[in-house]
């Protein structure tokens, strides 16, 4: 087929997508998202009532906490028959009709899902691996299934010369959604001005061999050929094209060259770029990060050596970096995201996922194997509840649906994992000054609890691999042994039993050499 008769109006690409079709999208977060496509499909739904009952296969949760926006625009009930993803929290329609049990929903660690793409991009039946034991996706507990409609074991316990393992099972795609820059002249897909690439190759080879169609949205079209190396998708296996001249690098970038590598960024802009990021960000109703979160960064920024190969969570975690260069620590660090950068510092907010000065930008599947494969030296995350066995919730809370993202991967592979977070939530009051912390008043949602609803991290994995594992608070920091929980440090100011023991489902080994947090955390300014 021609490059012209590839190209196609949005309303003949979509044509191609029938009832019980299932769907794999090429995105992260709000970046990388065929928007125009996604719009145009959900409109057709409610317009004729088709397509119908779609499954849904894809890595990282497609959203933006925006009603209507990215994810949302095909996430009307009826529409959709199965959601398989990592992350739920921001894609608002989807979670809701989880939560109701109107359709079949999976929580499936991101690593795992963008390697069965690859699996099944080369007609094999699946992955094993240890990712995800006695964590809520082993078959021994909720099997990743959201609701009482989900049945299905998508992650099935194998055993292997004496050691466990899950067998995760490759998906049938039937369409591949995806988004690139360029199509060139004779219908290669170059990605020169995407942030990231993802998985489209493995994305589109799954469909192709299913019998499936591929369908990429793309900013422009070129009258000369791309060179051969910036290539991701070859014309061969790409079905339909779709243009949008207005496609957005990120929510509120329109295209920012340093997050590609066409420009490098002087480190002397790297405030002003975070300043406006900040500013573009607060119209969504995003607070900025308080002292008390400033304190957890600053104290497990402590953590860092030079040269470690680190990642970054969502909220506190993304201090580390900042908190290290206010303690005059080495900032010699080589970050990393799941996306498949590595190098560079990421950028926060609406554009979240983005890297200034990135150093290298691989497929997401081989950002996992670098992961999976003992690269990862630190991980920084959060933690919503932890409990006596040091089993970390990240991925539910009550009825409403999180999931975990890339968590599992990089707290199971991780030489040392250290989780940041408040002690408790929901209107915790304190005073921080002078070097000292005391607490005014107790939050109204412990994170400390006796079983945490959901085990995200599992504490009994990290103890019996040998990891060193921190959870580290304002208040205090505890390290995970073999024997449990034990407190190795409190803050200058806090009271041991009033403010810590007392505050506990259960009784903690207490250090024989328990010492004080650095009173330079304590201050507005290190």
């Amino acid at each position: 087929m021609s490059l012209q008769n590839k190209i196609m109006d949005v309303k003949d690409a979509i044509n191609l997508i029938k009832s019980g079709d299932c769907v794999a999208i090429n995105g992260f977060g709000s970046l990388c998202f065929p928007e125009k496509v996604a719009i145009a499909l959900g409109q057709k739904f409610l317009d004729e009532g088709q397509p119908r009952d779609l499954d849904y296969y894809f890595g990282a949760g497609l959203g933006e906490s925006q009603e209507g926006r990215l994810i949302d625009a095909i996430s009307h009930e009826g529409m959709v028959r199965r959601v398989v993803a990592s992350h739920f929290i921001k894609m608002l329609g989807l979670k809701k009709l989880a939560a109701e049990n109107k359709i079949e929903a999976y929580n499936l660690p991101y690593g795992p899902i963008s390697h069965t793409f690859r699996a099944a991009a080369a007609n094999q039946p699946g992955v094993v691996t240890k990712v995800g034991l006695k964590t809520f996706v082993d078959p021994r507990n909720s099997r990743g299934a959201l609701n009482e409609r989900s049945k299905d074991t998508l992650a099935e316990l194998m055993n292997i010369n004496g050691e466990e393992y899950l067998f995760y099972k490759a998906p049938k795609v039937d369409i591949a959604i995806i988004r690139g820059t360029t199509a060139d002249k004779n219908g290669n897909i170059s990605f020169e001005h995407e942030a990231f690439y993802l998985d489209p190759y493995n994305i589109a080879m799954a469909a192709k061999a299913n019998g499936g169609k591929v369908i990429v949205q793309v900013e422009r079209i070129s009258d000369v050929a791309s060179h051969p190396r910036t290539v991701k998708l070859p014309a061969v296996i790409v079905d339909a094209i779709v243009v949008d001249e207005n496609q957005m690098q990120t929510m509120v970038e329109k295209y920012e060259p340093a997050y590609t590598g066409e420009f490098i960024m002087p480190q002397s802009d790297f405030k002003k770029k975070f300043e406006t990021i900040t500013q573009l960000t607060s119209g969504s109703g995003k607070k900025p990060r308080e002292l008390l979160h400033k304190v957890i960064a600053r104290r497990a920024a402590l953590e860092l050596k030079d040269g470690a190969v680190v990642n970054l969570g969502i909220g506190v975690p993304e201090l580390v970096p900042e908190a290290a260069r206010e303690l005059g620590l080495s900032d010699s660090m080589c970050l990393t995201i799941e996306a498949g950068l590595i190098g560079g510092t990421p950028v926060g907010g609406l554009s979240f996922g983005a890297v200034i000065n990135p150093e290298m930008c691989q497929e997401t599947a081989s950002q996992f194997d670098f992961y999976d494969g003992g690269m990862l030296d630190i991980t920084f995350v959060g933690a919503m509840q932890v409990d006596k066995a040091g089993n970390v919730n990240v991925s539910r809370a009550g009825n409403n649906i999180i999931g975990v993202g890339g968590f599992v991967n990089l707290t199971q592979s991780a030489k040392k994992a250290v989780f940041c977070f408040p002690f408790s939530g929901g209107g915790l009051k304190t005073t921080i000054a002078n070097g000292t912390l005391a607490i005014l008043q107790e939050g109204r949602y412990p994170k400390f609890v006796d079983t945490v609803d959901e085990i995200s991290a599992s504490g009994e994995f990290a103890a019996e691999s040998g990891q060193t594992t921190l959870y580290v608070t304002e208040r205090c920091v505890f390290k995970l042994t073999l024997d449990g929980m034990m407190l190795i440090e409190i803050a200058p100011g806090v009271d041991l039993q009033k403010d810590i023991l007392k505050q506990l489902p259960f009784t903690p080994i207490i250090s024989p050499n328990l010492k004080k947090m650095d009173a330079r955390f304590f201050n507005e300014e290190v």
